[in-house]
Order: structure tokens, then C-alpha cells, then sequence
């Protein structure tokens, strides 16, 4: 599916429409509509600078089967103690041109949800009327009356929660930003991805098949998505690493986690794309490239350690890796099992960066 730019955006029973005018939000049924005045965030993006419009008042699959491997202890010293790569909480990693915008996100994110509660008091009434013995009739109106409750209470949490963002483009903002989704979606094709938590160097090679470093890294996901509680009339590309999660909007990055917001701006963000050599001793993804085999237990002319019983041959894959870091703590590294896609995603951050208009006070 291609890029495309949405002019409305529905929340709940309410719907935002952006024209010419700007923002404005409508609620009622079909063929009912009323009107009322602005409301939402709005970007726009051109030559004429970068302006933000702040309208709304801020306030059970079942596990693989995996065959029993004998496996040999590897004795302690045989590499250097991981470090882990970690970037800084999301509330610190701001740049200030977003200050406005993140403090809406932050707060509304930070907003109790109240139908939790509400259906949890309607079950304990329920449960209380049947142990008092209530008439089928009382009942099912104390149901009835508790779902409705509930329902109405998650419609208002919807609404109190999401943050309305709509972005308009002049011609070249939306060339370069088109090129960014379409290569963030070669991205996301990759057959596996991973998220690299901490890294060390190998003291003794032949218990590590010959690798020179070692990793501990765990399988994320690259894909389509928009962040919790934001309706946006663009789609975004979006990059899990580790406890945060990485938006990659028209104007800057997007760093979300459980209780917080951050943005690094693409003139702030730094991104290097490596072609990455790497033992694979997991299951080997599909679009993987082998560019070399080796063993798990290597000697010291790197062929078989015969000492090994169970030393299996491992394939050498050729990965993409990125390592996204920014000035104001930033610092993450993924790899992707597609080689040769990440060049053109680098490429258009960068462009995106050099015609990024600089931000106007409207």
C-alpha cells in the first residue's frame, strides 16, 4: 500500500476534517451532523517554514516446538562483559521545537483510564445483587446499566487520551517524506529484525565460532503503525527497540514508551547503516544472504574444534545494521536479515532533513 495523506480522521463518534481553514470536528450521526469550532493539531510543512497550530487546549498462540540440542558449557572469560545499548527515558530526549506538542502527549498519556473501573464496580454490584437475591428483572437492568456505563466511559477515555495531529505538505515535504515511508517499508519487509540490547568483545575466539565480538539481542518488529492514543491523517513507519518505541512522523521521531513521550528532530538524529557480518546460530531467516560458513567451535586454524560432539556448522549472514543515536540520548542499535534495503531509508532521512523548513511562530 502506498503513501497517502487522509483529509478527516474519526475518534469515537467525532470526526476531524482539514481544509483550507484549518482544523475542525464535527459529531453526530449520519445525515446528522453539528459543527462545531477548530480543534486537533495542525503541521503544515513547506517552503514558507514549518508551522504548528496547537488548537485544542493543552492539558494464545501456542510456543514453536523446539527439539532438545545437547549444549556444551562455555567457561567463564571467554569474552568481555556485554554493555548495554540503551537509550535515555523518553521525557528526556527533546528537542525544543517540540516542547508544546510533547507536553498534550505526555499529559494526555498520563490520564488515569476510567472504564476499567467503572466495569469492575458494575461486576462487583452484579455479584452483590446475587448474593442478596435481586429479581431476574433488577438484574439485567444492573447489566445493562453497567455495560452502558462502561462503554460510555471508554468512549470518554478515547477522547480524553488522544492527541488529533494533522499534517499538510507543499509538493517537495511530501516527495521527500513519500520516499521515507516507501523505504521504511522495505524495511519492515525484512523476514526478521532485531533489537541489539548489549554487546562485548570475545577474549577466546573458539568457544564463539570465531567471532570477534558477541551480542545479546532480542526479535522485534518493524512495521506500519501509529503510536497509542494519536490519530494522524498520515501513516508511519515505526521501530521497536527494547522498552520504547520509535515514530517516524513527517516532521521528527517519535520516542514513546510506558509513561512518556520524547521526539529527536531529523536534523538532530544521527543514522549509520552498516552491511553487518554475523554468525547466525538461530533459525536462519528466509531472505537471509550467506556469505560464508563456520562452526560453532572453532580451532585455531578456524576449521572444526573436533572436541566438541555437538559442534554444528553455522552460516556467516550478511545483515543490515542501524545504529540511531542523538545528541540528546538517543542510542539504539537494530539489524534487519535484508540486506542492502537500509541505504535507501539513511538516504531519505537525510533528505528529509535538508528540506525540512525551519519552524515559524504563526
Amino acid at each position: 500500500m502506498g503513501f497517502y495523506i487522509r483529509k478527516s480522521v474519526r475518534v469515537g463518534l467525532f470526526r476531524f476534517n482539514l481544509s483550507q481553514q484549518g482544523v475542525g470536528v464535527s459529531v453526530g450521526l449520519k445525515g446528522l451532523r453539528i459543527g462545531t469550532g477548530p480543534r486537533g493539531n495542525y503541521v503544515h510543512m513547506g517552503r514558507g517554514g514549518l508551522y504548528y497550530r496547537a488548537t485544542v487546549p493543552r492539558t494464545n498462540d501456542k510456543p514453536p516446538f523446539l527439539p532438545h540440542v545437547e549444549t556444551t558449557v562455555i567457561p567463564e572469560g571467554t569474552h568481555a562483559p556485554l554493555v548495554e545499548i540503551e537509550s535515555a527515558d523518553a521525557s528526556q530526549i527533546v528537542d525544543s521545537s517540540s516542547r508544546d506538542l510533547l507536553d498534550e502527549m505526555n499529559a494526555k498519556q498520563a490520564r488515569w483510564r476510567l472504564w476499567p473501573w467503572v466495569g469492575v464496580l458494575g461486576i462487583l454490584v452484579v455479584f452483590l445483587g446475587l448474593r442478596n437475591g435481586w429479581s431476574i428483572g433488577t438484574m439485567w437492568g444492573a447489566l445493562i446499566l453497567g455495560s452502558v456505563l462502561t462503554i460510555a466511559s471508554a468512549v470518554r477515555d478515547t477522547m480524553a487520551k488522544t492527541v488529533v495531529l494533522f499534517y499538510d505538505f507543499d509538493a517537495e515535504m511530501e516527495e521527500a517524506y513519500e520516499a521515507l515511508h516507501s523505504s521504511g517499508q522495505q524495511v519492515s519487509a525484512a523476514d526478521a529484525a532485531w533489537h541489539i540490547e548489549a554487546e562485548g568483545a570475545v577474549h577466546d575466539r573458539k568457544y564463539h565460532a570465531g567471532a570477534s565480538n558477541l551480542v545479546r539481542r532480542k526479535k522485534t518488529t518493524i512495521a506500519r503503525s501509529s503510536p497509542p492514543y494519536v490519530k494522524t491523517n498520515i501513516e508511519t513507519i515505526s521501530m521497536v527497540v527494547g522498552r520504547q518505541t520509535l515514530h517516524f512522523f513527517p516532521d521528527r521521531v517519535l520516542i514513546y514508551d510506558e509513561k512518556s513521550v520524547g521526539a529527536v528532530s531529523y536534523r538532530e538524529l544521527q543514522l549509520q547503516v552498516n552491511a553487518k557480518r554475523f554468525i547466525e546460530s538461530a533459525s536462519l531467516p528466509r531472505d537471509a544472504t550467506v556469505v560464508d560458513r563456520t562452526w560453532q567451535f572453532v580451532n585455531k586454524k578456524g576449521g572444526p574444534d573436533r572436541r566438541f560432539k555437538n559442534n554444528r556448522e553455522l552460516p556467516v549472514c550478511l545483515y543490515d545494521e542501524f545504529k540511531l543515536s542523538s545528541t540528546t540520548g538517543l542510542n539504539e542499535v537494530v539489524q534487519i536479515s535484508r540486506n542492502g534495503v537500509g541505504e535507501a531509508f539513511a538516504k531519505a532521512i537525510l533528505d528529509l532533513a535538508r528540506v525540512m523548513p525551519s519552524e515559524r511562530v504563526s
